[in-house]
Formats: structure tokens, sequence, C-alpha cells
């Protein structure tokens, strides 16, 4: 994870497009991502969940990404470069709760999944 580095000649495309919208417009991103939230329903484990069969996608700025990732970034306001992956610490890939997730590495994100098929719901996110 990474915060408005001083880095700019070390950053990827997903960094680079993300700096631009925080820097930029992140008032307007800020409400599309509440928008997504309110439009989602909730379920019994509390994840936010939207109304498609996988992933939900979303365009800003006229570029896509994944709900979720959205979502986390422009709310915690965090530049994610393209290794990094947001975990879904509720282990539910359709939901949107910033609760439910975290900006992580794909070996963080197996390790979630070892630990769920092993024990279960991850009860640090409830």
């Amino acid at each position: 994870m990474v915060r408005r580095s001083e880095y700019l000649f070390l950053e990827d495309e997903s960094e680079e497009r993300f700096r631009h919208i925080l820097e930029n417009h992140l008032e307007e991103a800020r409400q599309r991502a509440f928008s997504l939230i309110r439009e989602a329903r909730r379920d019994d484990r509390g994840c936010l969940l939207t109304d498609t069969i996988k992933p939900r996608k979303v365009r800003f700025n006229g570029h896509q990404w994944e709900a979720y990732r959205f979502i986390h970034c422009v709310l915690n306001e965090v530049i994610a470069s393209r290794d990094h992956v947001i975990r879904h610490r509720c282990h539910n890939r359709r939901c949107i709760n910033p609760e439910h997730l975290q900006v992580g590495s794909q070996a963080d994100n197996k390790r979630d999944d070892w630990e769920n098929w092993a024990y279960g719901v991850d009860p640090d996110y409830l």
C-alpha cells in the first residue's frame, strides 16, 4: 500500500489512475462509492451485496474497476498498485462493505483462504 508517494516514476498505471482521482476528483469519487454502498443489500453476515453474479464493476473517470477495489481505495484514500489485492475478510467477493475490505498481497489473500478453509469465517471482521 502506498500513500501519496514521492516516487511517482515507480507507479504502475493503476496507481497513476488512483492518484489522479484522489488528487483531482476525490469528492465526486466518494459520492460514487457511497451511492454504490446505498444500492447494495445487507445480508445476515453484514456483507453489502450487489445484484450481480460476479463482483460488480464500476466506471469512473473513464476507467473501470471492481467496485470493492474502487470503494476501498477511494474511502481510505489508498493508492493500491496492481500488485496489491483488496482482501475480503468475509470471503465474499460480491461484498462491497468497506469494513470487510483490506488491502494486502496475493500471499495475504491466499493465507486468508487457507485459514477460512481450516477454521471458517474470520471472526476479526465481525
